[in-house]
């Protein structure tokens, strides 16, 4: 589908919308009011309000916040959030009211539904499709590696999610790469969310409110990345009373704090973790040469908000996390995470909302090694500035109309690095790159009829990449071989190198086939301008961010979805399967050789080339009872075709799976104690292995005579884990509340391979090639963890 065409149909959809509005002209009066947890006054994401007398509803918004307008009478209004008692009111309309209204948590614990707090039919009832929730009840249940519970390996269980292996930073989506996710943490991205190299995520989950993953259908508010939208939402703290939690764990603690500011007008919740292996190795290391070693990480989330009023509210929330590997005093390197969001939340009126968002964020990276007189140091990092205003009108309750835009400045500092060889000094510093990035939107969600909903939008993206700094032209070699650079030039600050600008349609279908069941399509368009560049079989915190420039085109790439949707005996179980299709253009690769560090000519290493990723997705879940949880099975591939590689044929990337199988069982054995265990199986990843060799006195250098990129699997991985929750006693008008958790991770002790590589033997005659696979856990790991709040 052109371009063109997409701008054309998104934009005759969006103009249906004012002739919708026209066939609702009657006189209309508006409920609208926020939905809250009555234990601490957050407020619920996607709770229903339900009318009964008209069978239609409206959900709160990612600030609680609902609008729904009906002509004048009598209605019977129902609100509703799993694991939380239906709460109905009976409301005589005769004008605009705000309605407030507090759900209290279900006492049937054995019943409620632990996978996500949403309404009981969501997945078939809703315009959503390619979404996935966990909420944090179910994330702490999963099984993990140390007991210690992790939002980044728990979606690594869901369909169309996976990773190349332990160890490895970051996921990925439907054949996506990890550079392809927009991560958000109360809007700010982060650019890398993990800790201990992909061991751990950088989110503490005791102050993570809601988890979503966006994979397909993506809404037009959201651009940035071709691949998903993992979108977190942290707690806002408790506005009724004061209240403690943590763990202490096999590797890290944590602590949190949360309470009112002012008793229902504001709260806040400090959340901080600290790892302490280096803290329990040191009686063993004192007097080795690791003996000033460092290596931990920690993080400290924070969030406030105060109500000033019934039609505002603001927001102020940041996150400041480290990792630290230190092979001595000195020596080593480090990564961390800086992000600050400020959130203006507006009501106009009854129908009206807005948000209005400022961002910061900064991600850097350093390295350090030598001693004495010879010593290098690298720093490097990537800062964005951002303001993002979003609106919601509520036209009525067939129509929700979104529109609004977002600035990004972006500064990278690709490196800056100093050197001292023999006593000499010598530093080097490549320029930094600088771009804008703006965005409009427009979009509207609107029911037909009983059966046929749609969401449609354009977002119309525009990137500017700018001076101050040196632009260059290389020439046109041999595919495949490095560009040298034919003549540069100099751009003032703020002075424009090179524009792109990109319409991106989006477009959500779902038909109702009766109650239990629904059909559900979706087409989207994506535009990356940013990119991450790197030759690693896992991606790690040293790759580089570049932006597009005249030399590199932004990615984009075009997604289609079906799904088909079906609930059983009254919503207790939900099954799915989707099948999609996404094909990518301008995708950027490398030549084999590729200088991608400290490089001020990485542009003449990179290629262009397209990529194609295609799969279906299979889901089955029990949502309520002593035993729930979930299957999940993805059937894909993903390949690319870049000139200069392969020679010119299809290859598989280098995150390409077959298969992969999760299962996620739960067992509540009582209140008291739960029983856990997942099973996880991926086909193996690619990798490029030499498939000859030349000896040169008497040393082999691998050879590769077809140029092959990917042209072998390391074996399959596949892993059982298991983990026991006990909860203490309950005592009558006890306050305070702890559990243990035990676990075994890796129970059968397999060996799964993370990478392969190649060795000589010592024989100079007849020198020989072995083979080496590396395991970065080879046995059962067990651990345990206490856990309390008060």
């Amino acid at each position: 589908m052109k371009i063109s065409s997409n701008y054309a149909i998104a934009i005759m959809f969006i103009c249906s919308i004012f002739f919708s509005h026209l066939s609702f002209a009657q006189e209309q009066f508006t409920i609208s009011g926020y939905i809250k947890d009555a234990a601490t006054g957050e407020t619920l994401i996607g709770a229903t309000v339900y009318i009964e007398e008209t069978g239609n509803g409206a959900v709160s918004n990612v600030y609680g916040f609902y609008s729904i307008s009906l002509p004048p009478g009598e209605y019977s209004v129902s609100y509703r959030f799993v694991g939380y008692n239906n709460e109905s009111k009976e409301i005589n309309l005769t004008e605009n009211v705000k309605i407030d209204v507090e759900l209290g948590e279900s006492d049937e614990t054995l019943e409620e539904i632990v996978i996500t707090g949403e309404a009981e039919d969501e997945n078939v009832s809703s315009l959503e499709m390619s979404v996935n929730k966990l909420d944090i009840k179910t994330i702490q249940k999963i099984p993990s590696l140390l007991g210690e519970a992790d939002l980044i390996r728990s979606i690594q269980l869901l369909p169309g999610v996976s990773t190349v292996g332990e160890g490895a930073s970051g996921f990925n989506v439907r054949g996506g790469g990890v550079g392809q996710n927009l991560v958000l943490l109360d809007e700010a991205p982060v650019y890398n969310s993990s800790h201990l190299l992909g061991f751990f995520s950088v989110f503490n989950p005791d102050a993570v409110k809601d988890v979503k993953l966006i994979k397909g259908g993506i809404p037009a508010q959201y651009g940035g990345r071709l691949s998903s939208i993992l979108d977190v939402r942290m707690k806002e703290g408790n506005y009724k009373r004061l209240s403690a939690s943590g763990g202490i764990g096999t590797i890290f603690s944590r602590l949190t704090l949360e309470g009112p500011i002012v008793k229902d007008k504001g709260s806040f919740v400090i959340a901080g973790r600290r790892s302490y292996a280096d803290v329990l190795a040191k009686p063993f290391i004192s007097s080795t040469s690791f003996s000033d070693a460092k290596l931990y990480f920690y993080d400290l989330t924070m969030k406030g908000n105060y109500t000033i009023d019934d039609k505002n509210r603001i927001f102020l929330s940041g996150y400041l996390g480290r990792d630290v590997f230190k092979f001595d005093g000195e020596q080593g390197f480090s990564w961390g995470n800086t992000t600050t969001t400020l959130r203006w939340n507006h009501l106009f009126n009854d129908r009206l909302f807005s948000n209005v968002t400022l961002f910061y964020s900064n991600y850097d990276y350093e390295l350090k090694f030598g001693e004495d007189d010879d010593v290098f140091e690298w720093n490097s990092k990537i800062i964005n500035y951002s303001v993002k205003p979003e609106f919601t009108y509520y036209i009525n309750t067939k129509n929700e109309l979104t529109f609004g835009g977002q600035m990004i400045l972006f500064d990278f500092e690709p490196a800056e690095t100093s050197a001292i060889s023999a006593g000499e000094y010598t530093e080097i510093a490549l320029d930094n790159k600088y771009a804008l990035e703006s965005a409009v939107y427009l979009a509207n969600q609107q029911t037909i009829n009983s059966k046929l909903s749609l969401q449609y939008g354009i977002r119309l993206s525009m990137f500017n990449y700018m001076g101050p700094g040196s632009a260059y032209e290389y020439n046109n070699p041999e595919p495949g071989t490095r560009k040298s650079v034919v003549s540069s030039e100099e751009y003032d600050r703020w002075e424009s190198i090179k524009r792109y600008i990109n319409p991106e349609a989006r477009f959500n279908l779902k038909y109702q086939l009766n109650k239990e069941s629904s059909i559900k399509a979706s087409y989207n368009r994506m535009v990356q301008y940013i990119h991450l560049v790197s030759n690693t079989t896992a991606s790690n915190p040293l790759d580089v961010w570049t932006p597009s420039t005249n030399n590199i085109k932004p990615q984009k790439a075009d997604q289609v979805a079906l799904g088909y949707f079906r609930n059983f005996k009254e919503n207790a179980y939900e099954a799915s399967v989707e099948v999609y299709y996404k094909k990518i253009y301008d995708i950027v690769d490398y030549i084999d050789g590729a200088d991608l560090l400290i490089n001020r000519y990485l542009e003449g290493d990179l290629l262009a080339g397209e990529g194609r990723a295609f799969g279906a997705e299979f889901y089955l879940k029990k949502t309520t009872g002593k035993f729930n949880g979930w299957i999940s099975y993805t059937l894909s591939r993903s390949e690319r075709q870049v000139e200069g590689i392969n020679r010119g044929a299809w290859y598989p990337n280098r995150f390409d799976q077959l298969h992969n199988l999760s299962v996620v069982a739960f067992y509540d054995f009582s209140k008291r104690v739960t029983l856990s265990a997942n099973f996880a199986y991926n086909s193996g990843t690619p990798a490029t292995f030499p498939n000859s060799k030349l000896i040169v006195q008497g040393y082999v250098v691998p050879h590769s005579n077809n140029y092959a990129r990917n042209n072998v699997r390391i074996p399959d991985y596949h892993r059982l884990d298991f983990s026991l929750t006990l909860n203490a006693k309950e005592k009558p008008n006890r306050k305070n509340d702890s559990y243990w958790v035990f676990s075994l991770y890796n129970v059968y002790n397999r060996k799964n391979p993370f990478s392969i590589y190649f060795n000589q033997t010592d024989d100079r005659i007849n020198p020989q090639t072995q083979a080496f696979k590396v395991a970065i856990f080879g046995s059962v790991i067990p651990a345990v963890s206490y856990n309390f709040k008060f």
